[in-house]
């Protein structure tokens, strides 16, 4: 006998923690069954178009992984970026994602979204995939993220990438050649190197 539509949903999300709306319909189940699998309790919406099990424990990236799940070309980048990788003390209300110049805004309600753009290397260098609430989550590593708080330092503070660059050092969570690396994708060497050479002091 044949897995049930509720089965396949079920199983599909164990799996992958976080499917849009679209991806349920995909596997042959019409919108009416999902309301009625919401209704029953065996599915729960997280957010308009993003659904879960009930049992699943959503930890305090939620909102990335939603944000990854709806935008998947975006780039977890600057405040939310650092929030994630821990260098620094600010906790951002809204997900800030980088995504390409010539793309379109995306009309996102929940989570509410901070779109920066980026382009070229700025936007391709560095990037790193995690899993976050089982969603694979493109996010700047820690190196890539300080040099972009230094660029969008008017935006941010000059005292959240300074933060930054000191945890990130403390902790070690780079290297002196990857700053020097990402502060050439971001054309910021000569704004980067008295503060980079304060850190050996």
């Amino acid at each position: 006998m044949g897995r049930s539509k509720t089965d396949l949903v079920i199983e599909e999300l164990s799996h992958k923690g976080i499917l849009r709306t679209r991806e349920i319909v995909s596997l042959g189940v019409s919108r009416e069954h999902l309301r009625k699998m919401m209704d029953s309790g065996k599915v729960f919406r997280v957010s308009r178009g993003l659904y879960t099990l009930p049992e699943h424990e959503l930890s305090i990236h939620q909102s990335l992984a939603q944000a990854g799940k709806l935008v998947p070309r975006g780039v977890v980048c600057l405040l939310s970026a650092l929030r994630f990788h821990d260098l620094t003390s600010q906790s951002p209300h809204e997900v800030w994602m980088a995504i390409d110049n010539r793309r379109w805004k995306p009309k996102v309600d929940n989570p509410p979204l901070r779109i920066v753009r980026f382009s070229g290397k700025a936007l391709t260098e560095g990037v790193e995939v995690h899993r976050v609430e089982g969603v694979p989550v493109h996010v700047y590593s820690p190196a890539k993220t300080v040099a972009d708080c230094f660029k969008y330092r008017n935006k941010i503070g000059l005292e959240v990438a300074l933060e930054a660059l000191q945890e990130g050092w403390r902790h070690k969570r780079f290297s002196m050649d990857e700053l020097y690396r990402y502060a050439g994708v971001c054309r910021i060497t000569s704004i980067m190197q008295p503060y980079i050479e304060m850190l050996t002091i």
